[in-house]
Parts: structure tokens; C-alpha cells; sequence
């Protein structure tokens, strides 16, 4: 079950107020990528995208918080709404290696939660396709996989998991590209422009 757009922009307007940041625009460019993406590609429902996309992050509605967290409160919330699909979409969209990521027994609840829940369920291409999108969209607009990449090691500091989450995006791409006959680039309003900006990486005050 889904929310309506309408009812999903609603939810972010609510969980902008509730923590200002600029996670909310990039909640919204992902759902826009999401959209233009799902247009191009036969058999996917580009609204249900766009919807996915707009609520992959609505966990952060509680505030700042690391990612476990904000996955695990996004699929309580989306759940509690009814709305099994985007909650799924919670749970895996940070998770580019599935259940390859999981090759060490979990300590805090909440990746015992995650760890759980990714190694019982199969990504398929609303998964895929927000996991892409999450890594093209910023707060400001689109960039290449490449620009994400650093800007998020940039925040975060850099692991071995990362890299082969990055080999993953590449081939999602890909995929992607082959079944639209074009490039996701070429669906993506002026990430010329965007991708080449270079603003500090947002860290919460």
C-alpha cells in the first residue's frame, strides 16, 4: 500500500518542520530522478517511484540521527501508516550490498533490526532504482554517481563497503540504461550545471 503524492509531500512538509534540513530537498530530487527514471523504463509505474522516492529518508522526521536509526524509525512510521511498500524502501535503500553487507553479527538493535529484514527480503526495481537515485540526488540539484560518492565520503569518512557499494550503483546504472536506451543523465534536469557546484559538505550544527 501506498500514500498518494500528495499525501507524501504532505509527510515532508510535516517532517521539514519537525527537523529542518537539507534532507528534505534531497528527498525530493530523489523522488524527481525516481519519476524521470521510471518514465523511460516499460513496466515500472513512474508515480509509485516518485512516491518511494519522496519518502526513503521520512525516518529523519525524528531528527538528527545515524543511519540505522533513521531507517528503522522510517519503517516504524511507514508501517504504523500502512504503507508496507515505502517502508521496505526504507529499510533497503542504504543498503546498495543487500545482504552481502551483513558479513559481521550486528551490536546495536537497530542493525540487528535491518540485518533481520534485509536477509529475509529480495531487492527488486523500486529497491534498485531509489538506491540509484539516492546516490545522483543532492539538496541542490543532481550530480554523477562520482561527485555523490565523494560528497558523502566527504561526511562520512570512507570504508572498504563503500567501494563495492559504489561497484553495485555502477551496475544499477547500467541496467537501468540499458532497458531506457539513453543515458540517466540525460533524464536528470541541468546536473551540467550542478554537478559541477561544490558546496561544504552539510553537517548538522
Amino acid at each position: 500500500m501506498l500514500p498518494t503524492k500528495e499525501e507524501a509531500l504532505q509527510e515532508l512538509d510535516v517532517a521539514g518542520r519537525l527537523n529542518p534540513g537539507p534532507w528534505i530537498h534531497h528527498s525530493m530530487n530523489v523522488g524527481l530522478a525516481a519519476k524521470n527514471i521510471a518514465e523511460k523504463v516499460s513496466g515500472m509505474d513512474s508515480e509509485k517511484a516518485h512516491i518511494l522516492g519522496l519518502l526513503h529518508d521520512i525516518g529523519r522526521r525524528v531528527g538528527v540521527v545515524d543511519i540505522p536509526t533513521h531507517i528503522c524509525e522510517g519503517y516504524k512510521y511507514c508501517m504504523e501508516k500502512g504503507w508496507n511498500e515505502v517502508a521496505k524502501i526504507c529499510m533497503t535503500h542504504s543498503y546498495l550490498l543487500m545482504k552481502d553487507v551483513f558479513c559481521y553479527e550486528p551490536k546495536t538493535e537497530h542493525e540487528k533490526v535491518i540485518k533481520s529484514f534485509i536477509m529475509n527480503c529480495e531487492a527488486d526495481d523500486y529497491d534498485r532504482l531509489i538506491q540509484l537515485c539516492d546516490s545522483l540526488a543532492t539538496d541542490y540539484g543532481f550530480v554523477i554517481l562520482e561527485k555523490r560518492f565523494v560528497d558523502v565520503t566527504r561526511r562520512y569518512g570512507i570504508m572498504e563497503s563503500y567501494i563495492k557499494g559504489w561497484e553495485v550503483a555502477f551496475a544499477i546504472k547500467e541496467d537501468f540504461e540499458s532497458r531506457m536506451s539513453c543515458s540517466i543523465y540525460d533524464v536528470l534536469p541541468d546536473i551540467g550545471r550542478t554537478t559541477l557546484l561544490t558546496p561544504k559538505p552539510w553537517k548538522p550544527k
